[in-house]
């Protein structure tokens, strides 16, 4: 029997620059298995995807980072691409948001590049990941065991390296996601 989410929403971190497929294929997984999906974004309308190396489409935003409130969310996935994470790292709000999945111990799921956030939480000191090796050594100078594996998990928190990753990133990230609430890290 397949995993199923039919009673989990999850929040979707992203701006414009995400890598398409690394929010498309992972919320149709979502989606497949039941869950709710909100695409959350500083910007109020619209974001654009980035696909490879040029510009792609338009996603509509479901809920404005403003007033996002992450108590609403079962699950954070976060997606890369070069640009996003760069920009919302520098975020304030976005960072208090991705700050409450690991505090309560809720699922989270990066791939890519979407790490690059998680390190401005200063929460990741013992944890086990993967990423796209051009920030591994920003993730070891944050306290991380950085792996090359196509899918890392850490006390519910999943990474993977990058988009060809994702058939088992999209697997882990279901398991992970029906799993609910894990073990929280305490706040440092």
């Amino acid at each position: 029997m397949a995993i199923q989410l039919t009673s989990k929403t999850i929040a979707i971190l992203a701006t414009d620059g995400f890598e398409e497929v690394e929010l498309t294929k992972p919320r149709k997984a979502l989606e497949e298995a039941g869950a709710e999906t909100h695409i959350i974004s500083p910007k109020e309308s619209t974001i654009k995807a980035w696909d490879h190396d040029h510009w792609s489409d338009a996603y509509d935003v479901d809920v404005s980072l403003d007033e996002a409130d992450p108590h609403n969310y079962d699950g954070l996935l976060l997606p890369g691409g070069v640009i996003n994470p760069d920009q919302l790292r520098t975020n304030k709000k976005a960072v208090q948001f991705v700050t409450h999945f690991l505090h309560e111990g809720k699922p989270i799921a990066a791939i890519c590049h979407g790490p690059q956030i998680l390190i401005e939480t200063r929460e990741l000191e013992g944890r086990k990941m993967t990423s796209y090796h051009s920030i591994k050594t920003d993730l070891v100078n944050a306290g991380v065991d950085w792996v090359d594996q196509e899918v890392v998990v850490d006390r519910g928190l999943t990474t993977s390296r990058n988009p060809d990753d994702i058939p088992a990133f999209n697997a882990k990230m279901i398991e992970e996601f029906s799993e609910g609430v894990h073990k929280s890290m305490p706040p440092t």
